[in-house]
């Protein structure tokens, strides 16, 4: 009976253990572009704005070289740089797509309505499955897509700041 307890002990302090060293391992990296909405923005209307990184590659590896695998969007968030003081109020919807060289969009993050009077808010992730080939490849391109309630009576730049998730390729 002392064994069989002791065995049970060894083998949950065993199982804990690896989940404690795949967390420790496991990687978070971001990525971040801001957004210019100009004052002649109509409101109502969709806008995007597009932008390519480069940050990510050189994180990861790119080009299919990081040891990585597993990843997925892990957070995202938007919040106003300028003006100071600013908040997201205008903003009636948004939407984040990711896509590189040879891979299809697909939708991160976003969130409609948004109601809010914050300088920053996270903001909904979509379940994309497994992004290895979009985050690995070259040229991450990041594409903003978003709706106004009402036209801005000064420019606002936004940042948008992902995080995505993986684990090391074996």
């Amino acid at each position: 009976m002392k064994n069989m307890f002791l065995t049970a002990i060894v083998a949950s302090t065993a199982l804990v253990s690896c989940g404690t060293v795949q967390s420790l391992v496991q990687n978070t990296f971001p990525y971040t572009t801001n957004v210019l909405i100009s004052t002649g923005v109509p409101a109502d209307k969709e806008v995007s704005s597009t932008a390519t990184a480069t940050n990510v590659q050189t994180w990861v590896g790119g080009n299919n070289n990081a040891k990585i695998k597993d990843v997925r969007i892990s957070d995202a968030k938007i919040s106003v740089v300028s003006p100071s003081g600013g908040n997201l109020s205008a903003l009636k919807s948004i939407k984040v797509y990711v896509s590189s060289s040879g891979t299809k969009e697909r939708l991160v993050a976003s969130r409609s309505p948004i109601s809010t009077n914050a300088a920053s808010l996270n903001l909904d992730l979509n379940d994309t499955g497994f992004l290895d080939e979009v985050v690995k490849s070259s040229g991450l391109t990041v594409r903003t897509v978003y709706e106004l309630k009402n036209q801005t009576s000064s420019d606002m730049n936004l940042k948008i700041a992902l995080n995505f998730s993986s684990v090391p390729a074996k």
